[in-house]
């Protein structure tokens, strides 16, 4: 009898910590066996999988988001303060984005930029799907980004790269990737640097990640940071649940080479970098023109939809032409309207009026006062929703806050009390 192999998949859990042990209900309901991983409160990895994760319940309602355990640890040994400001240079499709907006927090702001349109749509679905309205996008080479000089804190640099570290899921990256096709993308990665160090703030940090082995993708550039531009090396702390190799350069110690192997993970590469000088010699340039002209919404309207304007972070709601965004406050002080940055979406606006999303459970009222609300208890009656079904309530009016044991969820239409699900 042969041992059953450990599965690979990873996950982390997106809600505030008093919502973790429903989300762990909402999954176990569904048969999913998971364990605590040690490097991060937020991330789990699957112990038995019944069906694919991403056809969750907790996945649909953006309660969890599959990661590789590696890809969680650039933002981890970035460590953003709560509250702080940080560029992601390279997003799509945001699984580092959003696990920094979850690092800063509801009054933080994260500044994911993606040059590539389809994979920006991408990247923009996805938080919202998981409702990160601290962060914000925007879709620039990033090699020239329209940012001033100095002006972040923290700065998140995966570039694109061979992905020699992903050849479980792509094989044949290594082959792909070799000689003079090499070179192109050694020359974007260290443009990539050179605009990083140019928007940190004296003091300001910055990490370089890729998901491949390739030295001269890896400490070979961390060297040209090192030489070139005048960074700082911050040796970092082994991440336990990981076996690190040494670095294949002197001069790298204290970056990080994930054994894919041994730890059971994608080969993954992590080195922090400082920019000399003290944070008070560069004044952040607040009060700049910060986005293009736009329609504000008060916020009291979304209590017609049971949702609660004292649930969403500081910021405004905005109306650009057919799409209700939010615009957070810390996006409006700092980003200049050269950026054309945009705000998560929360719905629709039409002739008839404007519609919130039915997804956007992070602003669901637990009392509201102008809808319904309707709590389940069981997972086969939330099923029975999604794939079309309806459930009798006997429940009034024309929509019904959901909750399950609880946790929100979103909102139902109802006709004549039975209740039916709707994205639209």
């Amino acid at each position: 009898m042969t041992d059953t192999p450990t599965l690979r998949r990873s996950f982390r859990l997106v809600c505030p910590p008093g919502r973790i042990p429903l989300v762990e209900e909402l999954l176990a309901a569904q048969g999913f066996v998971f364990e605590t991983e040690p490097f991060c409160p937020l991330a789990r990895r699957l112990v038995a999988e019944p069906f694919p994760l991403g056809r969750s319940l907790a996945a649909f309602w953006g309660y969890i988001y599959i990661q590789d355990r590696s890809s969680m640890l650039p933002p981890l040994a970035l460590a953003p303060e709560t509250g702080g400001r940080v560029l992601d240079m390279c997003a799509s499709p945001g699984s580092k984005t959003g696990l920094l907006a979850q690092l800063v927090g509801p009054g933080g702001l994260v500044l994911g930029n993606e040059p590539t349109r389809p994979r920006l749509a991408n990247l923009r679905r996805n938080l919202a799907t998981l409702n990160l309205l601290q962060a914000v996008t925007c879709s620039w080479p990033g090699e020239s980004l329209p940012l001033p000089d100095a002006s972040w804190d923290a700065v998140l640099l995966d570039p694109p790269c061979s992905g020699w570290g992903t050849t479980d899921k792509h094989p044949q990256a290594i082959r792909r990737w070799q000689g003079d096709r090499l070179k192109p993308m050694l020359d974007l990665q260290r443009k990539l640097l050179a605009e990083a160090c140019r928007l940190l703030r004296p003091g300001g940090k910055l990490v370089y990640s890729t998901c491949t082995t390739n030295v001269d993708e890896n400490e070979g550039q961390v060297r040209f940071a090192l030489d070139e531009l005048g960074l700082e090396r911050i040796p970092l702390a082994p991440f336990p649940g990981f076996v690190f190799a040494d670095p294949q350069l002197p001069g790298c110690e204290g970056t990080l080479r994930v054994d894919e192997d041994a730890s059971n993970a994608q080969g993954f590469y992590i080195a922090l970098l400082r920019k000399p000088g003290v944070s008070g010699d560069a004044p952040l340039p607040e009060g700049m023109p910060s986005t293009a002209a736009y329609r504000p919404v008060p916020p009291a309207f979304l209590e017609a939809f049971g949702l609660s304007p004292a649930l969403l972070p500081p910021g405004d709601l905005a109306v650009f032409e057919d799409s209700l965004h939010f615009l957070p406050a810390p996006a409006l002080a700092h980003l200049p309207a050269s950026v054309r940055w945009q705000g998560m979406a929360l719905g629709k606006a039409s002739a008839q009026g404007l519609v919130p999303s039915a997804r956007l459970r992070s602003a669901l009222d637990p009392e509201p006062r102008r809808i319904a609300r309707l709590d389940v208890d069981e997972v086969p009656d939330l099923v029975r929703l999604l794939q079309g079904g309806s459930l009798d309530t006997g429940l009034s009016g024309k929509e019904a806050a959901l909750f399950w044991r609880g946790l929100p969820l979103g909102r139902l239409r109802l006709k004549s009390g039975r209740a039916v699900w709707s994205d639209r």
